[in-house]
């Protein structure tokens, strides 16, 4: 039967969606001989159990569809924070090494113009859209890019064709609001660009990508059709959280009972999908954050539309991805197209104006944020560290710590081919591993260490193909390290192990070691029961900080 995306409700409709909706189309394990169309759909800070697929309650029937179609990851990691996340995404290699070792905003003085802390995608590494351009793709990007401000750091200038960028970290999703005084900046190709009057980031850039793909389809003769690279990288729902009065309206009361009782079914829905198993202790608030009932009647209403807000970002991602998907399958396109979705990192947990304190003074001079005004485009507020415990359950801390809230995120990907659709993988994936498993579906190959004249870096990541075909068990074996770091944050994995180091207030400062197969929120630290253990992940670390260039920052900054 064809997939017909209309709206459903609920887990029944996810059970059934399992069971009744499929695609039809070509299929061939020969690159050679059908070369797939890629949908890369990236969000910004969507906690690991806000789409329903993933145990949540926000409306979201098109990528749940896609989700359960396809195959599910529970355990996919990134980077704690967005640039060094799609860094290592459109290069297959470590962010450390690619450019964005650090954030370009947050650069401590002994990482300033360091090797591979540039604040930019730089030149040791080559693009998965220069090389899917080379191979003869259309190549197409629209909303956040995050690696560079210059027209030589920018989409145009690292592979893609056609390009409508936010070129900052994040911006108004109704004009060009900044994350600070200063506004956001758009490029269209390479050039510098306005919003039009009627702009809503979502809706923006879901009809950009359309437009563009079918340029493309108009381009070519019909017996000639190339392929496309569609990278569609949506801002919401990064702060400020801002959607129409309508989608809003949608979710009115519907977080009236507060964020424990959310994060006590979060977790219930996340386990009753097979996604988390087994009993273990759960993840508390963070020092100092009060419990629901403990809040003020007016307090609880502020802090129940921050949570409406959201969800009706999620939900409108959601929608528009829907559209996208209707345009494809309309023109005879969905049946060829590898879809694969993540969010950037975990949920977005700060308190900000605590934790980057001249925001605060920012937003009193430029912004109306009374309850009434809420979402609006004069306003701007996020949801704080309680409502991402929920979003993230049952993980700890939340977005630019090494916890696994910072770094497990939703995560899934979709094609005809794959002989496990329909499943939930539980071994290890990075990031990385998307770039190689898009070249080998295409059948390209990644050019070593030499392109167009100039040295690059080689892949770190693995192809996903053998796992989704049926030909291996695990894309990683158990006996690979993975390491992360961000802002003096620290940690590295072998196996189901995990040594981790957060400084304080949220971390004890000491390396903590934990067993993530029976302690998956990181509650019960092991270290001092497994100095043998610790010992060897410290070198194991070492070794990951050495190969990747890792310059721990001297000024640590509070976010």
């Amino acid at each position: 039967m064809k997939m017909q995306w209309m709206p459903g409700k609920g887990f029944l409709a996810i059970a059934l969606a399992l069971g009744i909706f499929s695609w039809t189309g070509p299929v061939s394990s020969d690159p050679e001989l059908v070369r797939p169309n890629i949908l890369l759909v990236v969000v910004d800070d969507m906690g690991y159990t806000d789409l329903g697929s993933y145990g949540g309650e926000i409306d979201t029937p098109n990528l749940d569809r896609l989700a359960m179609d396809g195959v599910r990851f529970s355990d996919f990691h990134t980077a704690p924070t967005c640039s060094p996340t799609r860094a290592m995404l459109l290069t297959g290699t470590d962010h450390h090494l690619a450019g964005l070792g650090n954030m370009a905003e947050a650069l401590s003085p002994n990482q300033k113009n360091q090797p591979g802390y540039e604040g930019y995608l730089n030149s040791r590494v080559v693009t998965l859209a220069e090389l899917l351009r080379d191979a003869g793709y259309h190549t197409y990007m629209t909303g956040k890019w995050h690696l560079g401000l210059e027209k030589s750091q920018g989409p145009a200038a690292r592979g893609f064709k056609k390009s409508f960028a936010l070129l900052q970290g994040g911006g108004g999703h109704f004009d060009d609001l900044g994350l600070s005084p200063s506004k956001a900046q758009y490029r269209e190709g390479g050039e510098l660009v306005s919003l039009p009057d009627d702009f809503y980031s979502t809706q923006f850039y879901s009809d950009k990508m359309i437009e563009y793909i079918d340029e493309g389809r108009a381009q070519d003769p019909a017996a000639t059709q190339r392929p496309f690279f569609a990278y569609l990288s949506y801002t919401a729902p990064h702060w400020p959280l801002q959607a129409p009065d309508a989608s809003i309206e949608k979710y009115r009361g519907r977080y009236d009972g507060g964020y424990d009782r959310l994060y006590d079914r979060r977790l219930a829905g996340v386990q009753s999908l097979g996604l988390i198993a087994g009993k273990f202790v759960t993840a508390p608030r963070l020092p100092g954050e009060p419990a629901w009932n403990q809040l003020g009647d007016a307090e609880k209403e502020v802090m129940a539309r921050k949570m409406e807000i959201y969800a009706a970002m999620v939900d409108d991602v959601d929608r528009h991805v829907g559209r996208v998907l209707d345009s494809l399958q309309a023109n005879a396109q969905l049946d060829n197209t590898l879809v694969i979705f993540l969010s950037d990192n975990g949920a977005e947990g700060h308190n900000l104006d605590r934790d980057w304190p001249p925001l605060a003074a920012y937003i009193t001079g430029c912004c109306d944020n009374t309850l009434a005004n809420m979402g609006r485009a004069n306003s701007y507020v996020w949801y704080g560290p309680n409502w991402a415990r929920a979003s993230m359950a049952p993980f700890h801390l939340h977005k630019a710590y090494t916890s696994e809230g910072g770094i497990r995120v939703p995560a899934f990907i979709r094609y005809p081919d794959f002989a496990n659709r329909g499943a939930i993988e539980h071994g290890f994936v990075s990031v990385m591993d998307v770039m190689p498993t898009v070249l080998a579906l295409a059948g390209i190959e990644h050019p070593g260490t030499l392109y167009r004249g100039r040295d690059v870096l080689p892949m770190k990541g693995k192809s996903m193909l053998p796992l989704l075909r049926g030909k291996s068990q695990a894309v990683h074996s158990s006996d690979e390290a993975m390491g992360w770091e961000f802002n003096t944050r620290r940690a590295i994995r072998r196996g189901d192990w995990k040594l981790v180091m957060v400084p304080k207030p949220n971390g004890t400062g000491e390396w903590r070691l934990f067993n993530l197969a029976a302690d998956p929120a990181e509650q019960q630290d092991l270290a001092r029961e497994r100095l043998g253990i610790v010992e060897e992940m410290i070198q194991l670390w070492d070794r990951y900080a050495e190969e990747n260039g890792v310059i721990v920052a001297s000024e640590p900054r509070s976010y």
